[in-house]
């Protein structure tokens, strides 16, 4: 009989890491899931408690790598991690406790966690490390600066890492999720064009995930978007009105 496949989640108390975690359950793995929330935590325990373990853990605070740690030795050992933590803003006004804050979550604590699970892997030698990023790294984006950089900043930290396991001999695959908009908290707006229903995109992770993809776009609108992104010339970037929803 196999061992189930033990994945931990940080940020799962709601949104991507959230439905990310159900069907994890589904596919019968073990889940180590953390987030700030104490009662979602437990009530996702609740929902199959022979296969979640949770803990209180906010990745902003000095202590978070030891809280990731003490979940892992509780899971019994992690074969996943899967980085769903993030926070993001409209802020045009360019309120800089929106922006310090968003450079906090996203950033500091992003590295703080990030590279707590890669030391864990490393000394393993081998692993799967994820995480949520966003097609907003692709451009700044004049609505959200702070989230868009950050953004961009998590994707070239994961290409950093994928390049280090290679130069470490390490058997550690590195997977950058990057989604389009969700109707998550994050995007509260039902109008939002193009908007992707949470189900839909954790299932796309999870066969990520599974696949061991290097990276993702979800979903093939955003992948086709993303492209002509790329292909805008700076001046007529510039110009372009596009706008991250309250």
């Amino acid at each position: 009989m196999s061992i189930p496949t033990r994945i931990v989640i940080v940020g799962a108390t709601s949104g991507i890491g959230l439905e990310v975690a159900r069907a994890c359950i589904r596919r019968g793995w073990r889940i180590g899931a953390a987030g700030r929330r104490t009662e979602a935590l437990e009530a996702l325990r609740a929902s199959a408690p022979e296969q979640v373990v949770v803990r209180r853990l906010d990745v902003t605070a000095a202590d978070a790598p030891q809280q990731l740690h003490r979940l892992i030795d509780a899971l019994g050992g992690m074969d996943i991690y899967l980085h769903c933590a993030g926070i993001g803003s409209r802020n045009t006004a360019l309120d800089p406790a929106i922006e310090i804050a968003t450079l906090a979550t996203n950033g500091k604590g992003f590295v703080r966690l990030i590279t707590a699970a890669f030391d864990y892997f490393r000394n393993r030698g081998k692993g799967h490390l994820a995480a949520i990023t966003s097609i907003a790294g692709t451009r700044g984006l004049g609505s959200a600066p702070a989230y868009s950089a950050t953004k961009r900043m998590q994707n070239t930290y994961l290409d950093a890492l994928a390049q280090l396991a290679k130069m470490e001999r390490l058997g550690i695959r590195i997977t950058d999720i990057r989604p389009g908009f969700v109707a998550t908290p994050l995007l509260r707006d039902e109008r939002y064009p193009m908007l992707m229903h949470p189900q839909r995109v954790a299932a796309k992770i999870v066969e990520a995930l599974v696949r061991k993809r290097r990276s993702i776009v979800i979903d093939r609108r955003y992948a086709v978007l993303v492209f002509f992104w790329r292909l805008i010339p700076e001046w007529l970037w510039e110009r372009l009105p596009i706008r991250m929803k309250e």
